[in-house]
């Protein structure tokens, strides 16, 4: 840009010079009709390329370093222009409302899914999206956060009301036949245990024991003890062991009617289970009272440590990024591209927080070009102006030299003519 002012101002200089020197090469030549026209142009040029140079000198600085009164406009009203140039910025050029105009036509969600997707794939964001995951890491502290993790699983548990999920669990109990199966798990037990020897004497001296102790009158009293003496422990032991084997494989039969009451009975009473107030209040008590005595704190910092360890081992993998992060951050991506409701308000809010902006910071838009001109001496400025417009000025010049060339020709031809 400096040279092309260098080469525009070296330009409007030699056209000055060449009308100056026409004017004297002329003056020999001044009474001849030709040496009189050509004498005339150059004299016309002269004066019009000097005017022309005052009046671009005088828009800078003093002509000549002379003090001639309305020249060097520019440093005398530079405080006025610099007010004028901000006042058009304000005020003409960037108004909230053109800035809001076209802020409004830019489509920024586009934009920056255009920009997001373009930008996942790239080796820079693989870095450090990585990188990122690695700090946040190894910046978590297991032993301060176990702590706090304890107390939120503490506090969630301590809310749930076992009134909520008993009849749930009573629900499940009686879909997955657990009571069927309970009654089962029983009767085996019976059976078992009913086939043991031991089992067999025990019941038979259980039961000469109760019919010694039992106690009647006369013809019972007589029968009794006429029972007694033709049974002995084992015989009674084997009677009460049979029945109490037929009696358990009658119950295993899933037809049984005694079967069917007993479950009928179970299930009755596990509904009625449901609504027990007294029994879920001592579920919620039993259940405070096994929170409040758990020590968790040690536990959860090992299972954080375990955590930390599997996950930075799994981003340590070379395809960790594409195999993992990459699908996910582009299903996202796509995911939210069709969300239009989604769009429109992140659209809305982008907008909203620029309106906000540029309400804010509108006056500051004058306020920071008024502090670069400032910041600018008088001849910096007039340097930067003069390398910016100072081809066309330079060019004022020229077109002033040769204008007034071609006037002077056409007033020397109209003076000789009248």
């Amino acid at each position: 840009m400096s040279k092309k002012k260098n080469k525009s101002q070296h330009l409007a200089t030699i056209s000055l010079a060449v009308m100056g020197a026409g004017f004297v090469v002329t003056i020999p030549f001044q009474d001849s009709l030709w040496g009189t026209i050509l004498q005339g142009g150059f004299e016309a040029g002269l004066v019009g390329g000097l005017a022309d140079w005052f009046a671009v000198t005088a828009l800078f600085r003093h002509p000549l370093g002379l003090p001639i009164p309305h020249t060097a406009l520019l440093p005398k009203n530079r405080k006025r222009i610099i007010g004028a140039i901000i006042s058009m910025l304000e005020n003409d050029w960037l108004t909230k409302e053109s800035i809001r105009k076209k802020v409004s036509s830019i489509p920024f969600t586009e934009k920056l899914f255009n920009l997001a997707e373009k930008a996942i794939t790239g080796q820079p964001v693989k870095i450090g999206t990585i990188k990122l995951i690695q700090h946040l890491l190894h910046s978590i502290d297991s032993k301060k956060l176990a702590p706090i993790i304890e107390s939120e699983l503490k506090v969630k548990l301590t809310d749930l009301d076992a009134s909520k999920y008993l009849p749930l669990a009573i629900d499940q109990l009686l879909k997955r036949k657990y009571d069927e199966k309970a009654l089962d798990v029983v009767l085996k037990e019976i059976d078992e245990w009913s086939k043991k020897e031991s089992t067999k004497d025990k019941l038979g001296r259980m039961a000469v024991d109760a019919l010694e102790n039992i106690k009647a009158d006369g013809f019972m009293q007589f029968a009794l003890k006429s029972f007694t003496n033709i049974v002995n422990e084992e015989k009674l032991g084997n009677i009460i062991q049979g029945l109490i084997q037929k009696g358990v494989q009658s119950f295993r039969d899933p037809y049984n009617q005694n079967r069917q009451t007993l479950l009928f009975h179970i299930n009755t009473k596990l509904q009625e289970i449901k609504t027990d107030e007294n029994l879920s209040l001592e579920l919620n008590n039993i259940k405070e009272q096994m929170i409040s005595e758990w020590h968790l704190e040690d536990k959860i910092t090992e299972f954080v440590e375990q955590l930390k360890e599997k996950a930075i081992t799994l981003i340590e993998l070379p395809n960790f990024y594409e195999s993992y992060l990459l699908p996910l951050l582009s299903k996202a991506l796509e995911s939210l591209k069709t969300d239009k409701e989604k769009i429109n308000a992140i659209e809305s809010w982008i907008q909203q927080q620029i309106s906000i902006f540029v309400d804010n910071n509108h006056s500051k838009i004058g306020k920071l070009v008024e502090e670069n001109l400032e910041k600018l001496d008088d001849k910096t400025l007039i340097d930067m102006i003069e390398t910016n417009v100072g081809k066309d000025l330079q060019w004022i010049r020229v077109n002033g030299a040769v204008c007034g060339f071609l006037i002077g020709l056409v007033l020397v031809g109209l003076k000789l003519i009248f």
